[in-house]
């Protein structure tokens, strides 16, 4: 039985979660030994030969020039930013922290949509908002000393990964997956060769290292293949809920890998997020059906007015 774009979707962002949770896990292991910038360009190296070599065996490669289309440049900016936030405040703070606040991207999604793009959000998405970021404040936890830099850093992170969000729901469909795939990796390599020396200089690299980052790379081209294809194929308020999973993976991971424990104050902004974004989505879900409700109801009119002329 054929399966629906919503299901599709959905398996898409699970194994898209997945992917990039056990990369961060993998990320935060190298950057014990290598600086942030390296490990962007070794990695996106290897990601961005093998998009390459993948979307030339089918076909899928177009001129630059009509692949450069305003929302993939705003994609690319926006995973840029992400990645360096991200990879950044990950080498200093634990998988699971890192994650949780990153549960906050699909709350950050339908600000900004109504924000910068007019679309009408109600009373109760911007309460759940309200109260998701709250949750956001209880895993950060800000003192007298303020908010930890990496933990600004991590918002700002989720900041950028609603950008690319945004975009990437506005990007032509005539525009092939791996191609935005290949776009995207490159544009993450260029930004990690500038960061190598800012960020300490090049460090010897190992075969273990290499192994890891080949692992690492691959699974880079996973999740972004098939977050493409969740955020294209599926309705954004079907799909996102599964971005969650991710919270799962990085609880299990830190702990085996890292011996991470969340503590109580992580788990309960967590869940306060995670629902608040569930709550979000399904708001967002029911406002969509009256619409596609009512536009049937003036449609029907019409209809009927064009069939009496017809008679």
């Amino acid at each position: 039985m054929a399966l629906s774009p919503n299901v599709r979707s959905c398996i898409f962002m699970m194994l898209a979660m997945a992917s990039f949770t056990v990369n961060d896990s993998i990320t935060k292991y190298l950057s014990e030994s290598m600086n942030t910038g390296q490990i962007m360009l070794l990695r996106g190296l290897l990601a961005t030969t093998v998009i390459l070599l993948i979307a030339r065996q089918r076909r899928a490669l177009i001129p630059v020039r009509k692949a450069l289309h305003p929302m993939i440049l705003l994609r690319a900016f926006g995973e840029m930013g992400a990645t360096i936030a991200y990879l950044v405040a990950l080498a200093h703070l634990p998988l699971a922290f890192t994650s949780a606040v990153f549960q906050s991207v699909p709350l950050a999604v339908t600000m900004c949509a109504a924000l910068f793009l007019k679309e009408q959000v109600g009373w109760r998405r911007w309460l759940a908002i309200t109260i998701g970021f709250v949750g956001v404040l209880i895993i950060v936890r800000p003192g007298t000393d303020g908010i930890s830099p990496y933990a600004l850093l991590l918002l700002a992170g989720v900041a950028f990964t609603a950008c690319r969000d945004l975009a990437t729901r506005r990007v032509p469909d005539v525009i092939p997956t791996l191609m935005i795939s290949a776009l995207t990796s490159f544009a993450v390599t260029l930004t990690g060769a500038a960061l190598v020396v800012p960020m300490g200089g090049w460090s010897p690299v190992g075969w273990s290292e290499i192994g890891l980052l080949v692992i690492a790379s691959l699974l880079l081209l996973i999740g972004y293949h098939f977050i493409i294809l969740a955020m294209r194929e599926g309705e954004i308020s079907f799909v996102s809920p599964f971005r969650y999973t991710s919270l799962l993976w990085s609880i299990l991971l830190g702990f085996v890998i890292f011996g991470d424990i969340p503590g109580l104050p992580t788990i309960i902004g967590s869940a306060i997020v995670v629902l608040s974004g569930i709550y979000t989505l399904y708001r967002e879900s029911v406002v969509a059906r009256r619409g596609r409700v009512a536009s049937s109801a003036v449609k029907l009119p019409d209809e009927a007015a064009a069939a009496a002329r017809v008679e």
